[in-house]
């Protein structure tokens, strides 16, 4: 008996450490090390402690090593912010002086130091990320290089493809030649309206770009003129296929800089994220499932279940009280020009549904639209939602 229970035992261990969980992560966000408005430590536990399992803070064209003194801004807001990094860490973490003109400098707290802190097994994770800052004749292109290892300079180049395929480059040799998990990702395309459809069309090696950004510049609706993020990812996914090339995910994210004043001017924490199911909490788990695509992006919907099978997309959403949905099917069709690539297939109303894939699909994704307006969000008006990643027929 006493044998039959420690095989029982052993079985349902290897069963927990092999169950799929979700798991909720912001992989664009800012702080002190370069123009974010706080400190790591306070960004880290506000995710932390508003139900984030893991981090990811990718501050511009550094990483948070080595000695830096950030010299605090003279507003009342920078000096609040510092009493409270004072007051909750204490005088034997933080490190500060007062220059010969009575301003505050604050010597910042590195990645190493700071990690231990925060970090738990299995409960929450920080990946170190870098946004890659570069431009082409004035206009901005960000790329993200999620658990980058050494910092890596902006290549530059003679176009917006071609700067964004050499930072692409950049961060994928550095992932063979270190062999550790990372990859890039497309910062909010609209910003400055600086990164069109077409500039990215032509690009190896990229998986992801950003669907939703919570930065009140970034136009992620488009305008009457130019396309929004969700129109450009499914010309995006249209031609990927088309081109033999793997699947493009959307990926929703903060870019948060401002963590005192929370306003539409503001670009605040807890805006978009994105929710991954994987075995365990490790950088290596989480982004070998985000490659899979087993991850949605979200501003405030959550999903019970996402699953395909027998060529049907089929999810279930985990519903709130007085709350209303509306699931959206969103695909190409084969043969369809640039203006009918990304067609409304189906739509629902109600917590659950599913879309078989025709005949003619060349793709599927979802799209749940709720009625419960969003909690500072990056528009006015805007409600609650979240989008599910695009699946291709199966051979």
């Amino acid at each position: 008996m006493l044998h039959f229970l420690t095989i029982l035992f052993t079985i349902l261990i290897t069963i927990s450490a092999n169950a799929q969980q979700w798991y909720r992560g912001n992989l664009h966000t800012h702080s002190y090390w370069s123009d974010g408005d706080d400190f790591p430590e306070m960004i880290v536990d506000w995710y932390k402690t508003n139900g984030y399992d893991f981090i990811a803070l990718s501050d511009h064209n550094v990483l948070a090593e080595g000695e830096f003194w950030k010299l605090l801004p003279n507003t009342e807001e920078a000096r609040q912010g510092f009493e409270a990094y004072l007051d909750k860490f204490g005088k034997d973490w933080v490190v500060y002086q007062t220059n010969d003109k009575s301003r505050t400098e604050v010597k910042l707290k590195t990645l190493k130091e700071y990690r231990p802190k925060f970090e738990e097994a299995g409960k929450f994770l920080i990946i170190q990320s870098e946004e890659i800052t570069d431009g082409f004749e004035g206009k901005p292109i960000h790329m993200n290089a999620t658990n980058v290892q050494e910092l890596i300079a902006p290549a530059g180049g003679s176009s917006v493809t071609e700067v964004m395929q050499n930072n692409i480059n950049q961060v994928n040799k550095q992932r063979e030649q270190t062999g550790k998990p990372m990859f890039p990702h497309i910062n909010h395309p609209n910003f400055g309206w600086a990164i069109s459809v077409d500039d990215i069309l032509p690009l190896t090696g990229e998986r992801f770009f950003e669907v939703y950004n919570g930065h009140p510049l970034v136009n992620n609706y488009g305008d009457d003129t130019r396309l929004g993020t969700e129109a450009i990812w499914d010309i995006l996914i249209t031609n990927y296929l088309k081109e033999g090339k793997p699947l493009i995910y959307g990926l929703a994210v903060d870019d948060a800089h401002n963590y005192h004043n929370y306003d539409g001017e503001h670009s605040n924490p807890g805006r978009g994220w994105v929710m991954v199911q994987a075995n365990e909490l490790t950088t290596e788990t989480i982004i070998a499932a985000m490659e899979a695509g087993d991850f949605y992006s979200s501003t405030g919907v959550t999903l019970a279940s996402v699953s395909f099978e027998n060529q049907t997309l089929t999810l279930k959403v985990k519903p709130e009280n007085n709350v209303n949905y509306l699931i959206q099917f969103w695909g190409t069709k084969e043969g369809a020009n640039r203006e009918e690539m990304g067609e409304l297939l189906q739509e629902i109303s109600g917590n659950e549904a599913s879309y078989q894939l025709k005949n003619d699909d060349l793709y599927v994704r979802a799209k749940i639209i709720s009625d419960k307006p969003q909690l500072n969000p990056f528009q006015e008006g805007d409600t609650e939602m979240a989008w599910t990643q695009p699946v291709m027929p199966e051979e």
